[in-house]
């Protein structure tokens, strides 16, 4: 597969609901070979009293059509961030869509045991992998370039 990036990736900063340290949030479209493949957003949290951590959350399904087109729609999650032996970031698989609201746009938000039987699970991680490649802002927060 060939990733690449939507045209209109869109940031956001916010306040922490725990600690009101900021939140950076990207989000955007990843296409395959030109075509809309996956939606995803990656949270990057600064928090005060706890490790540095980016959750990226990637939907897979049907694009291009209406909201009422995404029954098909499944949302995997994975936190990023320092791990116990690790001098690197390392990805855990967690709950995907956490932040997000219940709706057609994240489908059905996968638990971890569910995502680790899933059939995308794979591809999961090839998107995950460009995010934290190619996004500026989650590259930046993570690896500190």
């Amino acid at each position: 597969m060939k990733l690449s990036f939507g045209d209109e990736r869109q940031t956001r900063e916010y306040a922490c609901d725990c600690c009101n340290a900021p939140i950076e949030r990207a989000w955007n479209v990843i296409l395959v070979d030109g075509s809309p493949h996956a939606v995803y957003y990656a949270n990057c949290y600064h928090h005060q009293d706890r490790d540095h951590d980016a959750w990226i959350d990637v939907v897979f399904g049907t694009w291009g059509v209406s909201p009422a087109a995404w029954d098909d729609h499944v949302t995997f999650g994975c936190r990023v961030g320092p791990v116990m032996g690790s001098p690197a970031p390392a990805s855990t698989l967690v709950t995907g869509g956490l932040a997000g609201p219940d709706s057609p746009l994240f489908g059905t938000k996968l638990a971890r045991e569910e995502a680790l039987r899933h059939p995308r699970l794979a591809e999961f991680w090839e998107v995950s992998d460009f995010i934290l490649e190619n996004d500026p802002l989650v590259r930046r927060h993570l690896y500190g370039r």
